[in-house]
């Protein structure tokens, strides 16, 4: 997507690591009319598909995955990071490993909130390497529901999470695919 990718160009930083820095528009500060354009272009792409709901891990995803969720009419349920004393009853985890904070933690929906009749869209903002996705992942299928897809906003397509995930057979919308970057600054884009 074009416009996603100027926006990166212009507002992203690279920071220490290689790690992307988009928190001035999307996961920090978000400009709400511009993660609007972002949803109607997952409307689009996943325009047709049966989905009841969107599903998304804490705390970056909420932003985007709300505003896909109002195109599609849908509730989001976002996976928490750890369990506290509102979320009664029983629930489904999964291990998810943090390349940005170097840590390792579950994560963890209500099983109030997944069933065997959702078609699931799951939405965030990156894929790296796939290690929260395949997290949500597991939660769909330990929930028996379907995976409709997985829309994303920025995939680093030089790391191996979005090969993993699409060679499981899940459909990966990414907005904007990443080829290379640079600590200087340059980054390619994959058209």
């Amino acid at each position: 997507m074009e416009l996603l990718e100027k926006r990166i160009l212009k507002d992203g930083k690279i920071g220490k690591g290689n790690i992307l820095k988009v928190d001035s528009f999307v996961n920090h500060q978000i400009d709400v009319a511009f993660i609007s354009l972002l949803a109607k272009e997952f409307k689009r792409r996943f325009e047709g598909e049966e989905i009841n709901k969107i599903l998304t891990i804490e705390a970056s995803g909420i932003g985007i995955a709300c505003i896909v969720a109002q195109e599609f009419n849908v509730p989001v349920v976002f996976a928490k990071k750890q369990k506290t004393v509102n979320i009664a009853g029983d629930v489904y985890t999964s291990k998810v490993e943090s390349f940005t904070h170097k840590n390792t933690y579950d994560i963890i929906v209500s099983k109030e909130f997944l069933n065997n009749e959702d078609k699931i869209l799951i939405i965030d903002d990156f894929l790296a390497k796939g290690s929260a996705l395949n997290g949500l992942i597991n939660l769909i299928s330990d929930a028996k529901a379907t995976i409709v897809g997985a829309g994303i906003i920025i995939e680093k397509a030089y790391q191996e999470g979005g090969k993993m995930i699409r060679d499981m057979g899940i459909r990966v919308e990414s907005l904007a695919r990443i080829k290379s970057m640079k600590e200087n600054g340059e980054i390619e884009f994959i058209n």
